[in-house]
């Protein structure tokens, strides 16, 4: 094997004193050096200004001059290898002035035969490699930081415009004016969330990579979870003439401990992808526990008749940005980001992912996590409903009066609120019990009950069976349907005497769905299906006048005039400032403001500063954040506002606002 060779820089005004340091230098069996000489001051400067060499022998005395002097100014014009000072006797003084000067260590000329100059040399090297190694670690650090920094700005200054697209696609909609290009704009929409998804999954992975991304572990009820993520991802696989299966090969514990944002992403990534990358066939997920060297551990895989993955690529599928060339990416989107964050969520949860594929034939994920302790947790097989609700299964039929939906998974709410809807129900929404506590009392007490009252039984704040008890309690008999997954034997039962009128299972199916219906509402007429009209689209409101006034602060004209749109259709009085100075001035304008719904970053001023500012005249009024990216918690903290919205802002996270 070829050695290396290092390119040496020697200053030296004696030509036989070169000589001999050239031949001891020659004399290292393992270095080999390309030796460049000079005799002066201004030639060792010249060379040192270029900091190609990897390490210089400087002799102290040269002629006339000194060599304390070269070594200061070779530093400063930019030489960074290390320099040994050469000299022709002991002196502690100059040898100590030498080390302060910059030097890296000091030799007597005629120690230049002895083991310590190669030692020496030797040292120099290596203590230059590790700086070398520092160096391009703090830079790589640098441009990983200000790579984070761009991926923050972008996704900020994508999340506004994406606002206007998604409100306005919405109202368009559900309104008589997009009736006639409703694929159009369902098109929009479509493309306009996968845009959405994307800037999730870029600020994912830069979480990641910065070693920011922090789990939020709490007890989870798996069968519930399982539940909403089959139902969610049934549509997509349907709307693909694909069949999706879930099962467990053991009984499985009815709750964990892990992040349930977490998991459920990991879940439905895995899943989404085999759906994608699947023309024909099923998608099967498949789910077992296991006890490895005293943990406990969920086991899930997830398998589909796609098109496979050839070996050759296998190694770089959980790579960022990587995918399968040719015939996937030619027919298939995406950035490849999905499975690379997947890989590294599962890792951060102590678990790992494989896979194993057959090109032309399917794929199959394998991943595991860590659930906590389960030794004490009850055990139960999943039972699934084969037919979980969609949009095209009940949308024909019509109903009459007001429904509340409480689930604390926001797809799942919208799922069933859309469906309702869809039967000309007035839907409203709660995503704990402690809403739905609040929100059934206050109908109740000012006489304009809900008629039914879909509540989901494992949600945090409070859960259904707390709900329903304090419900009960204050006498209000609405009929209230329970939404669950446990299948556990007498369940039904248990949940019947709390108090819940009726019970039905997750995922919900149609069928189950138009008993409820059908058992408590009063049936409408086939024109009495939802067709709202143009007026969603005007700027007033569509429903009661509300009390409410909100200071909007966006300096963006578009996504401010949606979000006001989308206020304003729910009865909000809004007043719109585009600056921290205009701010200021239409706050003072009025006492009785009921929120503050402020842009973190402002032209003129941070929405946090500007916070505090308005902090001084109303301590107590509710302040909620905007922005594309997710702010500092402790700055947050300390500017005493803690809601914060990730743009884009749509309506049903303004209806959740307003309603909460």
């Amino acid at each position: 094997m070829s050695q290396s060779v290092s390119r040496l820089l020697l200053v030296e005004d004696d030509e036989d004193d070169y000589i001999l340091a050239r031949d001891y230098i020659e004399q290292l069996s393992t270095l080999a050096f390309e030796i460049d000489w000079v005799t002066n001051q201004q030639d060792a400067l010249a060379k040192m200004a270029e900091n190609r060499h990897d390490i210089c022998l400087l002799d102290y005395q040269l002629g006339a001059e000194n060599g304390l002097t070269v070594l200061k100014l070779g530093i400063e014009a930019g030489f960074t290898s290390p320099i040994i000072m050469l000299t022709g006797q002991a002196d502690e003084e100059v040898d100590m002035a030498a080390l302060d000067a910059g030097a890296v260590d000091y030799m007597i000329k005629s120690e230049l035969s002895s083991s310590r100059f190669a030692r020496a040399i030797r040292y120099a090297l290596a203590r230059r490699e590790i700086e070398k190694e520092r160096v391009d670690r703090l830079k790589a650090e640098a441009e990983n930081r200000s790579k984070d920094r761009f991926l923050a700005h972008l996704s900020h200054e994508l999340r506004t415009p994406l606002t206007s697209i998604l409100g306005y696609t919405e109202l368009l909609m559900d309104s008589k004016l997009g009736q006639s290009a409703q694929s159009e704009l369902s098109i929009v929409l479509n493309n306009s969330k996968h845009l959405l998804s994307l800037l999730n999954n870029m600020l994912d992975l830069s979480k990641i990579a910065a070693d920011k991304l922090e789990l939020n572990l709490s007890e989870v009820n798996l069968d519930a979870m399982i539940a909403d993520v089959y139902a969610l991802m049934t549509i997509p696989a349907m709307d693909k003439g694909l069949t999706l299966s879930v099962s467990s090969a053991t009984p499985l514990p009815l709750k964990i401990t892990t992040d349930a944002t977490r998991f459920r992403q990991v879940l439905i990534n895995l899943i989404s992808n085999a759906i994608k990358f699947t023309e024909k066939g099923s998608v099967e997920v498949n789910l077992w526990s296991e006890k490895r060297n005293e943990t406990d551990f969920l086991y899930f895989t997830v398998a589909d008749t796609g098109i496979g993955i050839p070996n050759e690529q296998l190694g770089s599928i959980f790579k960022p940005f990587e995918q399968v060339a040719d015939v996937v990416s030619r027919n298939q989107g995406g950035s490849g980001l999905g499975l690379a964050i997947c890989n590294e969520l599962v890792s951060k949860m102590g678990g790992e992912v494989s896979l194993t594929s057959e090109f032309g034939k399917g794929s199959c994920f394998t991943a595991y996590i860590e659930t906590g302790d389960i030794s004490q947790v009850p055990h139960e097989v999943l039972k699934f409903d084969t037919q979980p609700l969609t949009s095209k299964e009940v949308n024909n039929q019509s109903y009459q009066g007001k429904v509340l939906v409480v689930d604390d998974v926001n797809d799942i709410r919208m799922l069933v609120g859309h469906m309702l809807s869809g039967m000309g129900l007035h839907v409203e929404y709660g995503k704990n019990g402690l809403e739905a506590l609040d929100k059934i009392t206050d109908a109740h007490n000012e006489s304009v009950p809900y008629d039914l009252v879909l509540i989901d039984i494992h949600m945090p704040v409070m859960d259904g069976s707390e709900a329903i008890k304090h419900i009960r309690t204050n006498g209000i008999d609405t009929p209230i349907v329970a939404m669950t997954a446990a299948t556990m034997k007498g369940v039904r039962d248990q949940l019947i005497y709390q108090g819940f009128t009726n019970v039905i299972e997750k995922p919900i199916n149609p069928e189950s769905l138009m008993v409820v219906l059908g058992t408590y509402l009063q049936p409408g007429a086939a024109e009495n299906l939802l067709t709202p009209d143009d007026s969603q689209l005007k700027r007033h409101s569509t429903t009661e006048p509300s009390e409410q006034h909100i200071l909007l602060v966006e300096d963006d004209p578009d996504a401010a005039d949606i979000t006001a749109l989308l206020l304003e259709n729910l009865g909000v009085d809004v007043h719109i400032a585009h600056s921290g100075k205009e701010c200021l001035a239409v706050f003072s304008q009025r006492n009785d403001w009921s929120k503050v719904l402020m842009d973190l970053n402002l032209p003129d001023a941070n929405g946090l500063k500007l916070a505090k500012e308005l902090r001084k005249n109303a301590p107590q009024l509710e302040m909620v954040l905007l922005s594309g990216e997710e702010p500092n918690s402790s700055e947050m903290a300390e500017a005493e506002i803690s809601k914060f919205i990730l743009k884009p802002i749509n309506k049903q996270v303004l209806t959740d606002l307003v309603k909460g």
